[in-house]
This record gives structure tokens, C-alpha cells and sequence, in this order.
């Protein structure tokens, strides 16, 4: 591996019971970023999985330039693990992208143009250009679209997608974000953006391509819980909830 001050690129892939898609996403990051002409590192966080995600990581690590495994015998949350990813992290730029591959690392191409003036810049599959493959569910897109009414009324005016599973951060923003993140769970990315337009740091949003996953598992209670973190992270940020 690259020396540590000399990583470009951190890519952080939280996984939990992944043991079915996990080769074909390491196998894709690896053909992929075998192409790019910057140093890098591939991080895979597990989060205490039931299944031999932990074990796939293993022997992929033969195979997979630059990839090691953070590994979690209790399950914490994709928030939790995404943070812990963050801050293990040593590239100068640090994204995180889905286990299912749904928005490909290659995508991370049109984030680099935007590099330093903007600190955060997250993909998108709400603004202009972006390919959703295929399209979700006309009730995901309901609900999708009043989660992100209440996150733009109560806390980040003019982002579009704050949940799409890519998003990459300067290492001084990740350090100084992820240290406060508080949420374990779903509405992470919401916390990390608003403590990251908080701190002053600029967020540039950009289209990506992401392909929807027709057997995902994600509750409809999984939406109302989303919304309740919602709610906590805007009393944090009214009533001082975060210590520097």
C-alpha cells in the first residue's frame, strides 16, 4: 500500500450480512480503480454480520489492490461504521459508497473537477443528469420526495438528495465532521451535511448514475424512523447538542 500521507482516495464501503453481493462490488472497485492514475485505499467496515462478510473481505484481500477490513463483532448501525471508516481513513479525500454498488466508484470522476473548492460533494439522483436504473417505485419516490421536503425545511434548503449512498469529504471535513456525528443509524448523511454546512465547509451536489435495487430490504418503518432522527439532529443543532 501507498504511504499514508500519499493516498489520494479512501473509499469506505460499510457492510452488513453482504456476503452475496460484497465479491462482485470488490471485484468492480477493483477493475475500476485499477485504472485511475491517483493512489488509493479500499476500506470495507463490517458491521458485526451474521453471515462470512468478514471472511469474503479476507480472501478477497489477495486479489483486491489496497484493500483491508475494519471488522465489528457487534452490530452498530451503518452511521456508526460509516464514521468509523471515516476516521480510519487516511486519504486526502474520503468517500463512501454503498456494498450493493449502486452508484459504481467510477462515478467518483466527476467529483474530482470540483476538488479543493468545494469540501463536500455528494452524488445525486435528484438534480439534472442523473440516471436512476431502473427507476424506484412510484411509493418510494413519494416518500422519498416528503422526506426530503422536511430536510430541506428544517435543514438543508437546496439539497436535493441528501440519501443517495455516495458522498466523498475533504479529510479535514471528514475528521472534523464524523467526530460529531452522532446518528447510528439511518439519517446519518443528514447529520453530516448539516454539521458540514454548519462549519462553513461548501457542498457541491452532482448527478450520478445509481441502479435501484428491486429486492432491497428497507422497511416502510425504516422511513418514520428516519424522519424521528431527522427531528433529533435539528434539536441538536437549536438547543447546542454538539460539544467541539
Amino acid at each position: 500500500m501507498a504511504e499514508q500521507k500519499n493516498i489520494f482516495l479512501s473509499v469506505i464501503i460499510p457492510a452488513y450480512n453482504e456476503e452475496k453481493r460484497l465479491p462482485l462490488t470488490l471485484t468492480d472497485v477493483n477493475k475500476r480503480l485499477a485504472a485511475v492514475d491517483y493512489s488509493y485505499e479500499i476500506i470495507v467496515v463490517d458491521d458485526g454480520s451474521k453471515d462470512s462478510t468478514a471472511e469474503v473481505v479476507k480472501r478477497f484481500s489477495h486479489i483486491v489492490k489496497n484493500l483491508r477490513l475494519v471488522e465489528n463483532k457487534e452490530n452498530h448501525g451503518k452511521g456508526w461504521v460509516v464514521r468509523q471508516g471515516m476516521l480510519e481513513a487516511k486519504g486526502q479525500w474520503r468517500l463512501f459508497m454503498d456494498a450493493d454498488n449502486a452508484t459504481s466508484v467510477d462515478q467518483v470522476g466527476k467529483m474530482i473537477s470540483y476538488f479543493p473548492e468545494y469540501q463536500i460533494i455528494i452524488g445525486s439522483r435528484d438534480v439534472k443528469g442523473a440516471k436512476l436504473v431502473p427507476p424506484q417505485p412510484f411509493y418510494k419516490r413519494i416518500l422519498g420526495n416528503v422526506g426530503n421536503l422536511v430536510i430541506q425545511i428544517l435543514l438543508l434548503p437546496g439539497l436535493w438528495d441528501t440519501q443517495c449512498g455516495f458522498k466523498c469529504f475533504s479529510a479535514e471535513a471528514a475528521e472534523k465532521i464524523f467526530k460529531m456525528v452522532k446518528t447510528k443509524r439511518w439519517a446519518f448523511d443528514v447529520e453530516a451535511l448539516a454539521l458540514g454546512k454548519k462549519m462553513g465547509y461548501k457542498i457541491k451536489e452532482i448527478p450520478v448514475v445509481w441502479a435501484n435495487d428491486i429486492n432491497s430490504k428497507v422497511k416502510l418503518t425504516s422511513y418514520f424512523s428516519f424522519l424521528l432522527e431527522v427531528f433529533k439532529i435539528r434539536w441538536w443543532m437549536w438547543f447546542g447538542g454538539y460539544k467541539s
